[in-house]
């Protein structure tokens, strides 16, 4: 157990019980805060994560802000552990999924994404959520999973260069590669025939490079220019919108893009700070963008209506920074918050921070865990509990414990969807495994 683990374990077993009150992102982040320290740990290094031996709570006991929360995502992962530890380590004895993994989200085991069998045979990571199942055994960065159609696409970060690939999910191998010098913490985008990656960022500019998205030969290149310096904490700075339009966060602005012609159609100022993240409303009419202080000590996000032509409409802040990855559904904004060893999924209706709540514990170990909508429904990893949510309230609809590996978390996270089902990134340190895996979600994760 090192230091921050010990602290967080003294800190809850000192909580004592008080009536019950709403959890909010500030009451995660000061304790995220007061734990990690100023410093946030980059994205890339990861650390072999053990959990702390937490107590049981009470079934009666709501302790203030998170601890009830942290405390039950600890017994999701013991229980896990328990369930899983002859998990890969000790065999590769290649079991179908249907053969040896269940379903530990205790719902329904027949997944909604398509009435038929896997798409390919799968090896069972016992004690997983969901039935998952192993199709392959790529390295690829995590957090960059993404689907489109009948493909999968990601960044591939072995043997020594990085890669842009595509992946059959019916066979589970890579069927197209290119080679890629830089891309940004933001998974490939995929609009129309061309996957969007961020290859340059800085210096003045941003380079986004396209690619067809079946050769994945490239076809075309576009040059930003940003506005003063990029944002250090940049985390999902690309996105697509439903007009058919690239945002990019470009230092003090938000750039629209037309990927038709790379022509900069809307450039949309942001008063203080670079921008870190951006997310469009799935109606088109919203466009959010997270700031953080150059301090690391204020999170904004700030609201714009573009169907005024980017008008400033609402401004919502916490005192703590380290948070980024926005995704907008429906109700409002999602995102991440924290540092170090311990990262959270927030919701914030409306896109209003003061009443944003914390959904589910996402990552640790210096992991990452980004929400995405696929398929009308927020999804959620991470090393704690893989989860649905609703778009339009933030509720969790379905959620299973992801298990532990003789006490080192195992990870799921970028949930995507191809050929009708239902893919995540998965990574065991303990038995060094990692690769692709089918889920098979219950009926409660459909739209």
């Amino acid at each position: 157990m090192n230091t921050e683990e010990r602290q967080l374990t003294e800190m809850l077993h000192r909580i004592t019980p008080e009536p019950p009150r709403q959890v909010t992102v500030e009451d995660v982040a000061s304790r995220l805060a007061s734990q990690a320290g100023p410093g946030r740990l980059p994205r890339s290094r990861r650390r072999r994560y053990r959990e702390p031996h937490l107590r049981r709570p009470s079934s009666r006991a709501r302790g203030r802000a998170w601890a009830p929360a942290l405390a039950a995502a600890s017994v999701f992962v013991v229980a896990g552990a328990a369930v899983g530890i002859t998990v890969l380590a000790n065999s590769h004895r290649s079991p179908t999924a249907g053969q040896a993994a269940r379903d530990t989200a205790g719902s329904s085991p027949t997944g909604t994404l398509a009435s038929t069998s896997p798409a390919v045979a799968a090896t069972a990571i016992p004690g997983a959520p969901w039935q998952a199942g192993l199709i392959d055994h790529l390295s690829l960065r995590p957090a960059s999973l993404t689907g489109s159609g009948d493909s999968l696409y990601a960044f591939n970060t072995q043997p020594t260069n990085q890669t842009l690939v595509r992946i059959d999910p019916v066979t589970g191998t890579v069927v197209q590669s290119a080679p890629i010098d830089f891309a940004r913490q933001n998974p490939p985008v995929v609009l129309g025939r061309t996957v969007w990656v961020v290859t340059s960022y800085g210096f003045g500019r941003a380079i986004l490079t396209g690619y067809d998205a079946q050769t994945l030969d490239r076809v075309t290149s576009v040059t930003v220019t940003t506005i003063g310096q990029v944002s250090p904490a940049a985390q999902g700075v690309l996105v697509a919108g439903p007009d058919g339009k690239l945002y990019l966060a470009a230092g003090k602005s938000v750039a629209v893009v037309n990927p038709a012609n790379g022509a900069l159609v809307r450039r949309i100022q942001v008063p203080a700070g670079a921008v870190s993240s951006v997310a469009v409303s799935p109606d088109g009419s919203r466009l959010y963008v997270s700031v953080v202080d150059p301090t690391g000590d204020v999170f904004q996000l700030l609201t714009y209506d573009l169907t005024k032509g980017g008008v400033r409409v609402g401004v919502s802040r916490m005192s703590v920074g380290a948070g980024g990855n926005l995704v907008a559904t429906t109700g409002g904004v999602w995102g991440t918050l924290g540092s170090g060893m311990s990262e959270w999924v927030w919701f914030a209706p409306g896109g209003n921070l003061a009443s944003a709540s914390p959904v589910t514990p996402g990552a640790g170990g210096g992991f990452s865990s980004l929400p995405s909508l696929v398929g009308g429904v927020v999804w959620i990893g991470g090393t704690h509990t893989l989860a649905c949510a609703d778009p339009g309230t933030g509720s969790v609809r379905a959620s299973g414990a992801i298990p532990g590996d003789h006490g080192t978390a195992e990870y799921f996270s970028s949930i995507a969807y191809a050929g009708g089902h239902a893919y995540a990134y998965y990574v065991d340190d303990q038995s060094q495994v990692q690769g692709v895996a089918i889920l098979n979600p219950p009926a409660s994760c459909s739209s």
